[in-house]
């Protein structure tokens, strides 16, 4: 029972018994006066009735009327005129008056027993008769009944409004206590709230601060160990000049990135190569030429911005040479990229000095999954050699034979994935997520999604979601997707991760249908967890939102693929996610690169410290596995404890 009722039911106990104890205080009172009333009430009329009796003793009609008057006339058990020479009943009257609504229960409980009182009628100096009468105590029972009515009546009264008012007052004491329940349920969920306002009860205040103390201590350590690890990282994978990604980096997510089928695994290899560098740094001098490689890292930034994949993916391999890794791009679009960097860069001319041109090339060189990265980058550095030798153009695209996957057409995607929507074409695939100390323990099952083309071959998830992105049609398969997962759960008991695209999240209207599909399954929500990519993660605002919808609804979101920015780790503590999955770029070969060791060992202390279970991906060799259970992250995912498969 809760503190509000238990002290609410407190406060009535205590004015019942207070009421209980007044009114058997004031019934004995009111008992013992009315008793002495009753013996003085048969005594004055026992008096009275002598004294009518005195002259008219001998007159037998006069005598009953008298008795009969003085009967009537008030509330009396009997009346009787007893003759003293012979003992005999000369009159006697008898009954019992009108219970006047008092319940019989109240008059054996009260106990009030009849009074009486007698007198002596004369005959001249002699003694005649004995008057005796007995008063009834209806008349005392009805009074005493109708104050308890009265009194019963001011406790009720008086009862209701002390709850009233009663619980008016406790639920403003206790509304701190409320706060710091939510508290409690917000750091289970790795969230840090504070109560800014303080109650003024001292016993209150003191508790609270103390949380509030507690809960800014944990944001604090949380907070150290977040800058510490993207301290780490930034020392680990980011170019000090340009703030870019540099090479370490470049080079895991070109393993990652070629070798993953389920990600974007077709697209093209950008290079850039600012011309004569150290010349650049003879003629401008080294701030100039920083402030040039700057210029051009910003530019890159800024043109790859309409796609999204490459986001994370464009850094600066040595000196002036830079790199972009483009997933998920076609040939025109590839094409149009070089265009578009070869005329902004042509605009930096006004850093350099007016007789110096600081020119960039650029090679460009497909990709798709299965290519060796040493291939891949020997194929872009013979583009940009040759772009080097070339005149009329700065830059130069080759193809090779593997890669006529990449420039695939465009009307034939659009009908295939047209009528793959619309027939429900796509298939669930499921990897298993499981315990990394014991890998027979399944977490959840990760679901994946294939799609059936005209001839029955089944077409991995990377190769079609580019092109579903480019038609905008990647919030129809998410729906499409959540309704098969939902039906599918009706049949078992497991656990399933299905993960969400930007576009869903970015549309209001497509985001409500699947809130309103999640609000028809909301028994499901204990098993599903809905997975965001973190380079498709929304702005704080709309991304807390999103949490709370969820939450409210029974489901769990999580984010997948994590690590590229991890500087915003210090907002996700607020959402209560149910777990991060660590990008499988940093867990490949994580047991012979100590660079890649010590940064998710930062990560994983920062999520320690609230509680935020870590899952590996793309665990693959068992010495991944081996560093990953030392470390003590929870989970692991990967080709080593399953390939993705339809549901046995």
């Amino acid at each position: 029972m809760s503190l509000f009722k238990q002290l609410l039911i407190a406060i009535c106990l205590f004015l019942v018994v207070a009421f209980s104890g007044s009114f058997m205080v004031s019934l004995e009172s009111s008992r013992t006066q009315y008793v002495n009333q009753l013996r003085s009430h048969a005594q004055d009329a026992a008096t009275a009735l002598a004294l009518s009796l005195t002259p008219n003793i001998d007159d037998p009609a006069m005598v009953e009327l008298l008795v009969s008057s003085i009967f009537d006339s008030g509330y009396y058990a009997s009346i009787r005129v007893v003759d003293l020479a012979t003992d005999k009943t000369i009159v006697e009257r008898s009954g019992i008056p009108d219970n006047n609504g008092v319940p019989n229960w109240f008059v054996k409980l009260i106990g009030l027993e009849p009074a009486g009182g007698d007198a002596l009628v004369s005959r001249g100096w002699e003694q005649a008769a004995r008057v005796e009468v007995v008063s009834h105590p209806m008349f005392a029972l009805a009074k005493l009944w109708q104050s308890a009515l009265g009194s019963l009546g001011w406790l009720l009264l008086c009862g209701a409004v002390s709850a009233v008012l009663g619980a008016l007052l406790l639920r403003r004491q206790l509304k701190p206590l409320d706060y710091m329940v939510k508290q409690s349920h917000a750091i289970a969920r790795r969230e840090f709230l504070s109560l800014p306002d303080l109650p003024r009860t001292p016993e209150l205040r003191r508790v609270v601060q103390a949380m509030n103390q507690m809960v800014e201590k944990l944001k604090a350590l949380f907070q150290e160990q977040a800058e510490r690890s993207e301290k780490l990282r930034i020392e680990s994978y980011q170019d000090n000049l340009t703030g870019l990604a540099n090479r370490r980096y470049f080079e895991m997510q070109l393993n990652a990135r070629v070798s993953n089928p389920e990600d974007s695994n077709s697209g093209y290899l950008l290079l850039l190569r600012v011309k004569d560098l150290a010349g650049l740094n003879q003629r401008l001098g080294g701030q100039r030429t920083d402030q040039l490689l700057q210029a051009v890292g910003e530019q890159l930034l800024r043109q790859c911005e309409p796609y999204p994949e490459t986001h994370n993916l464009v850094t600066r391999i040595r000196g002036g040479e830079f790199a972009v890794l483009a997933p998920g791009l076609v040939r025109e679009e590839a094409l149009q990229l070089a265009q578009n960097l070869e005329s902004t860069l042509l605009s930096l001319q006004a850093t350099g000095a007016s007789d110096v041109t600081p020119v960039a090339y650029i090679g460009l060189a497909p990709f798709s999954h299965g290519d060796s990265p040493l291939a891949l980058l020997t194929l872009a550095d013979q583009a940009l050699a040759q772009a080097e030798g070339q005149g009329d153009s700065s830059w130069v695209c080759l193809d090779h034979n593997a890669a006529a996957s990449v420039g695939d057409d465009h009307h034939a995607w659009h009908t295939l994935l047209d009528q793959a929507l619309t027939q429900e074409r796509f298939q669930l695939y499921f990897q298993p997520v499981v315990a990394s100390q014991d890998p027979q323990l399944v977490l959840h099952y990760k679901v994946l999604s294939r799609l059936q083309d005209d001839d029955g071959h089944t077409i991995p998830a990377g190769r079609f979601l580019p092109w579903l992105e480019r038609f905008g049609w990647t919030a129809r398969l998410d729906r499409l997707m959540l309704e098969h997962v939902l039906k599918q759960m009706a049949g078992h008991s497991h656990s399933l991760a299905l993960n969400l695209s930007a576009a869903t999240l970015q549309d209001a209207q497509a985001l409500n249908r699947i809130f309103e599909l999640l609000r028809q399954h909301s028994n499901l929500g204990s098993r599903l967890t809905l997975e965001i990519g973190e380079e498709q993660l929304p702005e704080q605002a709309l991304l807390e939102q999103l949490t709370q919808r969820l939450r409210e609804l029974g489901f769990s979101l999580s984010l997948q693929r994590f690590g590229g920015r991890f500087s915003m780790i210090g907002n996700l503590a607020r959402l209560g996610l149910a777990y991060l999955k660590i990008d499988g770029s940093y867990i490949r070969a994580i047991d012979q690169e100590s660079d890649k060791r010590l940064f998710i060992e930062a990560i994983q202390r920062a999520a320690h410290s609230i509680d935020l279970p870590l899952i590996a991906e793309r665990v693959e060799t068992e010495g991944e596995l081996q560093v990953i259970r030392e470390m003590g992250i929870f989970g692991v995912q990967g080709q080593l404890f399953g390939e993705p498969a339809p549901w046995k």
